[in-house]
């Protein structure tokens, strides 16, 4: 009876969570190349898509995108009926099994992917508000410093050059911490010992209303 009633989750089924963890788990295994031609798939195409927009406005790269899918589903599509026609076979259409897969999104899994979304704006708007109101001077010192380095950045990299570099850091990072762990992790944690001890002696030199405050 309870293997029975024990049936596997249906899309509908799965909560926010698990739809959280889920995604985690496929960003996870495209970082790290566990699938290297589907890494290697991913990350050219968004680096190319990107380097599109530094050169030609969205519209454009959206316009050339669709037509070069186009272009390559009509090919195949009139190749595939032409090989039908010689052969005299009935295979029906090259993309039935797409075009019957079923591709719409549920309401429990708008649900779930809204839930997510509310659960992370959320927490970003708290850290928002305890940093600009100075909840803790050496946290908003933090901010501070971040963009005050940011403007520099800005004033030298535009909008998409970031996200390109953004791109390649975040799929050539993670294999290279992978392969490197041991070195990275003891300069890391020597940085952040050297880090912690300036920001010390920073909270013992402030005055003692503003020093920071640990909640119990």
């Amino acid at each position: 009876m309870e293997d029975q009633n024990s049936t596997a989750q249906t899309p509908e089924q799965i909560s926010g969570s698990d739809l959280h963890d889920s995604a985690l788990s496929v960003v996870e295994e495209l970082v790290y190349w566990r699938d290297v031609r589907r890494s290697a798939l991913v990350f050219g195409g968004s680096l190319l898509v990107l380097i599109s927009l530094a050169t030609f406005s969205l519209i454009s790269v959206l316009s050339y995108l669709l037509l070069a899918m186009l272009c390559v589903t009509i090919t195949f599509r009139v190749y595939k009926s032409v090989i039908q026609a010689v052969q005299k076979s009935d295979e029906g259409h090259p993309f039935k099994v797409l075009l019957e897969r079923n591709i719409s999104i549920t309401p429990d899994m708008a649900h779930g992917y809204t839930d997510i979304i509310l659960l992370n704006l959320n927490q970003a708007l708290i850290q928002t508000r305890r940093l600009l109101l100075v909840e803790d001077v050496v946290d908003s010192l933090k901010l501070a410093g971040l963009m005050w380095v940011l403007t520099y950045v800005g004033a030298v990299f535009n909008g998409v050059t970031l996200l390109i570099l953004a791109d390649i850091v975040f799929f050539c990072t993670p294999l290279v911490y992978e392969k490197n762990k041991t070195q990275i992790d003891r300069y890391v944690e020597l940085v952040r010992t050297q880090l912690e001890e300036k920001l010390e002696k920073l909270q013992e030199k402030l005055p003692g209303a503003v020093q920071r405050s640990k909640t119990d």
